[in-house]
């Protein structure tokens, strides 16, 4: 059986990036803008942070697997026509998007977040060198 994309009236996008608690940056803030722009908006998530105006206090990473999984539902069932990135703070899941988008029938934007507003930083050291790839 071949697979019929999910029915959707606009186009479709993706973000693949962090979860902001505080909602004024990361998945939140595109999806906002997704909407905005007339656009479906779809998300994988890489982390998620506890972060407020003043300042990111903490961070958890979602371990790759569940990332792909993410992935593969989004793209097996929408016809995103564009995506980008966020936040993905270690150099493990830069690795993995970058593996994965080789595949992807869409063109990825890429924005390697690095630093909060609030001067935190977002990714570690190692994973400037891994968006080399990206």
């Amino acid at each position: 059986m071949t697979r019929q994309p999910a029915p959707t009236s606009v186009p479709v996008a993706l973000t693949i990036a962090t979860s902001d608690s505080g909602g004024g940056a990361g998945v939140q803030a595109d999806l906002k803008t997704m909407e905005a722009c007339g656009t479906f908006g779809t998300s994988v998530l890489a982390a998620t942070t506890a972060q407020h105006t003043h300042g990111v206090e903490s961070v958890h990473v979602l371990p790759t697997a569940e990332i792909g999984a993410q992935l593969d539902a989004v793209v097996g069932d929408f016809d995103v026509g564009a995506a980008k990135t966020g936040m993905l703070a270690t150099a493990d899941v830069v690795e993995f998007v970058a593996e994965r988008a080789r595949d992807f029938p869409f063109p990825l934007v890429v924005d390697p977040v690095m630093v909060a507003t609030s001067g935190d930083r977002l990714l570690e050291p190692a994973g400037e060198d891994a968006y080399k790839d990206l």
